[in-house]
């Protein structure tokens, strides 16, 4: 039982990083806080973003530095 339940994860999480991957969230090399999010959670959402889910984060208050001008 535990093998199958292990499978499945697995396969649960590969059909959500193709998801990712369609959605074009591995592409970029400069990521912030809700594109990182947004990956996440559409990784971890697998076969539901087929079904029309579409998660994302809005990172607020997040104390950064500034770049200096």
């Amino acid at each position: 039982m535990g093998r199958l339940i292990s499978i499945l994860v697995v396969v649960w999480l590969v059909i959500g990083a193709l998801a990712a991957y369609q959605r074009d969230y591995f592409s970029d090399a400069e990521t912030n806080c809700s594109e990182a999010s947004d990956a996440v959670l559409t990784v971890l959402a697998g076969p539901l973003n087929y079904l029309g889910v579409n998660p994302k984060v809005e990172c607020k208050n997040v104390d950064v530095p500034e770049p200096s001008e």
